[in-house]
């Protein structure tokens, strides 16, 4: 009897040791890193919105540079933005249809090409950064790593055309937002440190960080902030996102 209760209990034991074995070998939850991003893409903004901010450059010395700047998104890949001061550059108008990027000035009349390393504004911020789409539109995850606190993103841009080669994003878990990020060439040169503060409720469940603030390597003690003063949904129509309609863009206010 001993005998026989004995290799019953060997058998039970026996079964079990594959599930153990499967338990043990089996991968931890893996991070949708691509959800996660466009998670985050829409905290920071409705799809379609209407926004007001200020840019302020500053030099090593001091001197500061401001510039306000009204600007209109739809969907994933049109977004204007119309100069309100200083006085020099009112009425200025850029517009980004997707990788395309037009500047009106009034003075000349008609739209001329710039590109995303250049700056309407000049000081670090870019037009890619000044007329910036989604995260997830422009890069791909390649890779999620996660401590307590903190979501670290890999991403690589999905085309050449973008500013930015390569981005480590730091994403706060509790609240989906960006803390910074860390923007790179294709040679792995660091071209510059954004850096997300300020947490405020622009109403209309938009919660998120009300500054940018950028510092880079190239640009030794020369720094540059984004301000934002409001963000809410609006409803615009297509002709906003035209050539024709950028000397008209004021209409939209």
């Amino acid at each position: 009897m001993f005998e026989r209760a004995l290799e019953n209990n060997v058998k039970k034991l026996t079964s079990l040791i594959p599930l153990a074995w499967l338990l043990l070998a089996a991968p931890a939850f893996a991070i949708d890193g691509t959800a996660l991003l466009k998670q985050l893409d829409r905290k920071m903004e409705p799809e379609t919105y209407e926004m007001v901010r200020k840019l302020v450059n500053i030099e090593p010395d001091g001197t500061r540079k401001e510039f306000v700047l009204y600007s209109v998104k739809k969907g994933s890949d049109k977004i204007v933005a119309l100069f309100l001061d200083p006085a020099s550059e009112r009425d200025r108008a850029t517009l980004r249809l997707g990788d395309n990027m037009w500047l009106y000035i009034p003075s000349v009349g008609k739209p001329v090409r710039i590109t995303s390393l250049q700056s309407v504004t000049g000081g670090i911020f870019n037009n890619a950064d000044i007329l910036a789409l989604e995260f997830s539109v422009e890069y791909a995850v390649e890779k999620v790593d996660e401590d307590a606190a903190v979501y670290t993103l890999s991403l690589k841009a999905r085309t050449g055309d973008v500013a930015y080669d390569r981005l480590t994003m730091k994403v706060d878990k509790k609240t989906t937002l960006p803390l910074s990020i860390d923007c790179f060439a294709a040679s792995g040169l660091l071209i510059k440190t954004l850096t997300y503060k300020d947490i405020k409720d622009f109403g209309g469940g938009i919660k998120r960080p009300a500054t940018l603030e950028t510092e880079s390597p190239l640009h030794k003690g020369y720094k540059s902030l984004m301000l934002y003063g409001s963000i809410k949904a609006r409803k615009v129509p297509d002709e906003a996102f035209t050539l024709e309609y950028l000397p008209r863009l004021k209409e939209l206010r």
